[in-house]
């Protein structure tokens, strides 16, 4: 297979000539995959190589009513997916949060982080350089503003370890997800650190930002959007649409996600929260490599006076209205759905996906404290 075929270029005709490629290589036949909508030259910032397309099912969710700051009102959420049950499982959460009057959800944190690791003679070294950090920070902040019309350099934290030192830059990156951004800036600002401190940049990423795997720093300082959602369901609900008790769903959720979560040493309390966040990444045209942080979900239960209160905080929801895979025409219209393309509307998909997560858990949760989380998948995922 000629390697002059790769990045040759963007029309139809150059993806024919690849695709062609492919099939006399491998000698598979890609009919279906020759089918698609998405413009080469459009896709040309979100794919190298494009031979073609990969379809996935997609349906949607609700309408939910969601009570937030930027979202308010009914919405439906679309899902795409390959696994059956699941957007049924969902579906019936929403109903259910709109029988307790719709679900409360607030973004409770919005930064974006990269951090660069620094080479440094030792630990005099790496404090001489924080101390020049923070006597120049506005330097800085110019700098890595000056790469970008959307970045907010909103700060700097410092880790010192032996001859390494971790800056972890934090943005707001307005409605992008921005992870390019924050790289880009966080460079131009480094470069500034280099030529006045002597610190050697070795990386622009050290693994504290930390992107796309399990991170405790995450969980805790957050990462993205950070968004709690909650809501009350009327006891007469639970019993009549799960067929399990407030108290049942209580114990279910402390036993598993808690105490599970805690045995297992997991990063997550929660009971599937990446199977929603990657159905609606999928959909939406975001990074479904980031899912990895939002699975970071902690779900709660509580018998609320006989009914039952469940809430979900997810600590990092990296998600964005602009840009990267939003721009695509498929996911740009899922995005129609909930109104949530272009500008000034990042804040208000990540109150609706929160609320579609809290729908999630509290029907699975529904479903395994009745012992019908299996009968669900024997009827719809086979």
């Amino acid at each position: 297979m000629g390697q002059g075929l790769k990045n040759r270029g963007y029309t139809r005709e150059d993806v024919d000539e690849r695709r062609k490629a492919v099939e006399d290589f491998s000698s598979a036949r890609l009919g279906s995959v020759a089918g698609y909508t998405v413009d080469p030259e459009g896709a040309k910032s979100n794919i190298e190589n494009m031979i073609g397309c990969t379809q996935i099912p997609l349906g949607y969710v609700g309408p939910v009513k969601v009570n937030g700051e930027y979202a308010e009102g009914e919405f439906l959420v679309p899902m795409a997916t390959t696994e059956g049950a699941l957007i049924a499982s969902v579906n019936r959460g929403c109903s259910l949060i709109n029988s307790g009057g719709g679900a409360n959800v607030r973004v409770i944190g919005d930064n974006m982080t990269r951090a660069p690791v620094f080479r440094v003679d030792g630990v005099a070294h790496a404090l001489d350089v924080i101390d020049w950090i923070g006597e120049n920070i506005e330097s800085l902040k110019d700098a890595a503003e000056s790469t970008t019309r959307r970045g907010k350099l909103l700060g700097i934290e410092a880790f010192p370890n032996g001859r390494n030192l971790f800056l972890r830059f934090s943005y707001h990156t307005a409605d992008a997800m921005g992870m390019n951004m924050c790289t880009i800036a966080t460079e131009a600002a480094s470069r500034v650190i280099e030529e006045n401190t002597g610190a050697v940049m070795i990386s622009v990423s050290g693994n504290m930002c930390t992107d796309k795997k399990p991170a405790a720093m995450n969980m805790i300082s957050g990462r993205g959007k950070t968004v709690i959602a909650d809501c009350i369901i009327p006891n007469a609900e639970i019993e009549d649409r799960t067929k399990a008790s407030v108290d049942a769903i209580v114990e279910t959720n402390y036993r598993k996600n808690l105490v599970g979560s805690a045995m297992a040493g997991s990063l997550g309390q929660n009971a599937h929260v990446a199977n929603m966040l990657a159905a609606m990444f999928i959909a939406t045209g975001q990074d479904p490599a980031q899912v990895v942080e939002g699975s970071m979900t902690s779900t709660l239960c509580e018998n609320a006076d006989g009914d039952l209160y469940i809430s979900v905080r997810i600590p990092a929801l990296e998600v964005g209205s602009v840009g990267g895979g939003t721009k695509l025409p498929t996911q740009g219209e899922a995005l129609d759905i909930m109104d949530c393309r272009g500008e000034g509307k990042a804040l208000k998909l990540a109150e609706i996906m929160a609320v579609a997560v809290l729908a999630g858990e509290l029907s699975t949760l529904g479903a395994q404290s009745a012992g019908h989380l299996g009968k669900a998948h024997a009827e719809l995922g086979r």
